[in-house]
């Protein structure tokens, strides 16, 4: 059994989650060469669920090898990613205070999907190791927002950084009518499916 993990995610609500889930994970973050937002591109006709799949297998791709090439201590890692769908648009991180307030306004109203993807990877001493991923698919619905509250939550800063401009667990929860599926994966690492991840990878959690 592994007592921690790498968590290869800058995300603090990833890093808070496996806490609460009794799992002791040290970051392993790129370092500042490694191009990490080109990883995340779009492919022409790319069905969202094969994006962030895509995406997410990289991530742990370029992560193992960041790990082997510091030296590190081997150990389990950890990565993931989220997107916003509406339909097969795929709604990621807005660029500036404007496209999140254009993503908020087309999902106003409006139900989508939100698609978080979860690998972990235990390497080996002298191969490859072995891998595990799971997709989880959740589905939210907004109110209708008036412009005014639009405007008032881009101001906030909240929805940079986030895919489709939103985080569930802040004010955007006010406008939220529905939800089905894993609230935690809407967050960024469902609970659920990255239990068995790590379970499969022999590291120990708190049940």
């Amino acid at each position: 059994m592994s007592d921690f993990i790498y968590l290869a995610s800058q995300s603090p609500r990833r890093k808070q989650l496996l806490e609460q889930w009794g799992v002791r994970c040290e970051l392993l973050l790129p370092d500042a060469d490694e191009d990490v937002e080109a990883l995340e591109a779009v492919k022409p006709g790319e069905a969202p669920a094969a994006y962030v799949q895509r995406v997410t297998a990289l991530k742990l791709e370029a992560s193992v090898d960041r790990l082997r090439r510091r030296g590190w201590l081997l150990a389990p890692v950890l990565c993931a990613d989220t997107t916003v769908t509406l339909g097969r648009r795929i709604l990621g991180k807005p660029a500036d205070a404007a496209e999140a307030r254009r993503m908020l306004s087309d999902l106003s109203g409006r139900r989508h999907r939100v698609l978080t993807a979860v690998a972990v990877a235990r390497p080996g001493v002298r191969g490859p190791g072995r891998q595990w991923a799971a997709l989880s698919t959740s589905q939210v619905e907004f109110d209708p927002w008036s412009g005014a509250d639009i405007r008032r939550y881009v101001d906030s800063g909240e929805p940079m950084g986030k895919a489709g401009a939103y985080a569930i667990q802040g004010a955007a929860a006010l406008h939220i009518r529905h939800i089905s599926g894993s609230y935690s994966g809407i967050m960024g690492l469902p609970a659920h499916e990255t239990a068995q991840l790590l379970r499969s990878a022999g590291v120990r959690l708190a049940c």
